[in-house]
């Protein structure tokens, strides 16, 4: 079990840890849990479910690449009709908070998936993937900020009983910054009421980030080697690039607003999560490190550990956006 000294505030959601599954990399729901002992964890993001069960892109969709790897996926899920039927029933026997990753093509997909969502008692919060880089339009809401606002202004109402997390796209040039993207998430236009458990208009807690679009090339068939053509790309690669995104909106908005953020790109060390937690996260996620060592959260965990009695703090919580900048 994790000491008490990581125990970590998600926007009310308390978890033992700050180590979370990112979403599509655990399974559907907690099938990592027969390579990874679940009460170690933070918390557990679903694969993005969607109105509609999807097959997902052929193959190949999944490749290996220098610094990481890239995936197009295609937002393979069971549908939420499925997912609440037959899924849903075990999170509340599961020792772990979980977080349901939620996605769609218009803002009434969003409300379906996240409307029947809200309706689990034992759910810990709801992500709104806006930024998927390897399905048409899966980014469209996450750069498009009027889009963006009257998503987030739709769904919080509708979450009135779950917290409401963003996850926000890395790839954010010139205007409007992502720091500008993260504050209409948390603070969207023309709300005029506020809901969900902490009694915000806009989202409880942000997620930053998704995959970088990419692509790759054989040289020798001279054709894309996804089948896709293009997907995203995650693991050590982007790391410090996210991390410059998160000390974006943590500066930017997190702190000012007190809106916690989950960090995500390639964490492959405790180091990599010291960095996010210095550069203003509350909480890390875990991705593409789980496909090269299903025990690195158990690693990560243990080294975190360690760091924070070696900073001489007696908790987690005091290293965030904590780092020395003058």
């Amino acid at each position: 079990m994790p000491d008490p000294a990581l125990a970590t505030d998600l926007a009310g959601l308390t978890l033992r840890s700050p180590v979370v599954l990112a979403a599509g990399t655990a399974g559907v729901l907690d099938e990592v849990g027969d390579v990874l002992p679940l009460d170690t964890l933070g918390a557990i993001t679903t694969k993005s479910l969607t109105a509609a069960a999807r097959e997902g892109n052929p193959t190949w969709r999944i490749l290996p690449t220098r610094g990481g790897m890239l995936n197009a996926i295609g937002l393979s899920n069971p549908g939420i009709d499925a997912f609440c039927a037959h899924v849903a029933p075990r999170i509340a026997r599961l020792p772990v908070p979980i977080i349901a990753s939620v996605a769609g093509f218009s803002i009434d997909d969003y409300v379906r998936v996240a409307a029947r969502l809200d309706e689990l008692p034992a759910l810990g919060a709801i992500e709104l993937n806006v930024s998927c880089p390897n399905v048409h339009g899966g980014t469209d809401f996450g750069v498009d900020p009027k889009a963006l606002g009257e998503l987030v202004r739709a769904l919080r109402p509708v979450c009135s009983q779950t917290r409401l997390f963003v996850k926000l796209s890395p790839v954010v040039i010139g205007s409007p910054s992502i720091a500008a993207l993260a504050r209409i998430c948390v603070e969207p236009p023309g709300a005029s009421e506020t809901s969900g458990p902490n009694g915000r208009p806009g989202a409880d807690a942000l997620c930053v980030s998704n995959t970088i679009p990419a692509m790759s090339i054989d040289v020798r068939t001279r054709r894309p080697r996804l089948a896709n053509r293009t997907g995203g790309l995650s693991g050590p690669g982007i790391h410090p690039a996210i991390v410059k995104l998160v000390h974006d909106v943590y500066r930017g908005v997190g702190q000012p607003t007190e809106t916690p953020i989950v960090a995500i790109g390639g964490v492959l060390s405790w180091e990599d999560a010291a960095e996010f937690i210095l550069a203003g996260a509350s909480a890390v996620g875990i991705g593409t490190a789980l496909f090269a060592d299903p025990r690195t959260p158990t690693k990560i965990t243990r080294g975190l550990n360690k760091w924070v009695r070696a900073q001489g703090a007696g908790s987690i919580q005091e290293l965030i956006g904590a780092a020395e900048l003058a």
